[in-house]
């Protein structure tokens, strides 16, 4: 009886790309797996199936030769030279796609641990100036470090640990499930291949005890919301010996009451009295590192107006350049006024000169509108 086409099999084009092929393997082998089919010989063949065409498929070298020799190039003496599937097995890539699939429900995952301590995460907020000129701050952790009293290593006195019984020192045993073998992480040394005979009362036989570390962290001029600065080896100390983890300080920048930052640029919304922006003059505005710098405001300036300050901005990550600072004018109407203010007021309106209006904007705004209602009547 001829074997059916591989592509059939998982229902992909030949033209699949690993992730397609993956993909189709993977809703299958759920579908037909004998543990989800218990008793069904169908099920189970055509599990053997998919697994037998994929872990063709997967592979560039065999997938090649099957798409120019078909089935032939994998039996005894076929065109493709190759070793045949009679005595077909499950291992390599499938096993760690099986384990994938259904590693937690059959008894945990593959592959040995290192015993590396966990990496940390600490959150840090800092002020503008801050971010702009930089600092150095002292951070307390809750962390663990290697016990004092075994030095590490978990067993009392400071004995290393010997080679696990159960596994050889490998880390992993085998166990048979029906036609395939699947290897899993050893249970007494927990994938480590090494055990404590007598563990350290101080720290259980772990190697480590908890404790608060306090640490300084350079924050670089120019750091940005979102920041991220690695301390190695400020996690978590590894378990009996393994190396620690790494500490992460994630930076926040606290929002200011003056500046809005836009990259390395800052934006500044200044307030200017009516009689400056009619007639201009000079105003002085703060700057991040804590100065003032003056700004000429020329007559007739309008609300939503820029200033640039050249290289008055926030400093630039590891560069010696600086962003640029933008002034918003908004100009103020006067409030509170005294009668003779409110005369003077009334006064200039009436000397106003009617073919040149002092409010532009506003006179060719109404224009418009006349013009519009001009065109609705007719």
């Amino acid at each position: 009886m001829s074997k059916q086409d591989y592509y059939e099999l998982l229902g992909v084009d030949r033209g699949a790309s690993s992730e397609e092929l993956k993909k189709a393997y993977r809703k299958l082998a759920m579908q037909c797996h004998p543990d989800r089919n218990p008793g069904d010989k169908e099920a189970e063949q055509k599990f053997k199936d998919i697994s037998e065409a994929y872990d063709v498929l997967k592979d560039e070298q065999k997938r090649a030769a099957y798409d120019r020799f078909g089935h032939a190039a994998f039996s005894q003496g076929g065109g493709g030279g190759g070793q045949g599937f009679g005595d077909f097995h499950f291992s390599g890539g499938f096993a760690d796609i099986f384990d994938e699939m259904f590693g937690e429900f059959m008894g945990g995952r593959r592959g040995q641990s290192s015993g590396r301590g966990a990496d940390l995460r600490y959150n840090m907020e800092i002020t503008l100036e801050e971010a702009f000129a930089g600092k150095t701050a002292t951070i307390k952790v809750p962390s663990s470090e290697a016990c004092e009293e075994c030095h590490g290593t978990g067993g009392a006195g400071g004995a290393q640990p010997i080679t696990c019984p159960t596994c050889g020192g490998v880390g992993k045993v085998r166990a048979q499930q029906g036609f395939f073998t699947i290897e899993r992480t050893c249970p007494t040394c927990q994938g480590m291949g090494r055990v404590i005979k007598d563990a350290c009362r101080a720290c259980n036989g772990s190697g480590r005890t908890r404790k608060e570390k306090t640490l300084q962290v350079n924050i670089p001029a120019g750091v940005e919301e979102g920041t991220r600065i690695r301390l190695a080896g400020e996690g978590e100390a590894g378990m009996r010996g393994a190396p620690s983890g790494d500490l992460y300080i994630f930076l926040s920048i606290r929002p200011h009451r003056l500046f809005q930052r836009d990259g390395a640029n800052i934006h500044c919304r200044v307030p200017i009295a009516m009689v400056t922006a009619a007639l201009g003059g000079t105003i002085e505005v703060p700057t991040i590192e804590g100065g003032r710098a003056k700004v000429t405001i020329p007559p007739g300036t309008q609300s939503g107006h820029q200033f640039r300050l050249k290289g008055k901005g926030m400093s630039v990550l590891r560069s010696p350049a600086r962003g640029d600072m933008f002034i918003q004018a908004q100009v103020e109407t006067p409030v509170n006024l005294t009668k003779r203010q409110q005369e003077l007021l009334k006064e200039f309106e009436k000397a106003g000169d009617e073919s040149q209006s002092h409010s532009p904007e506003s006179h060719g705004f109404f224009a418009k509108v006349k013009e519009l209602w001009s065109d609705l009547k007719e």
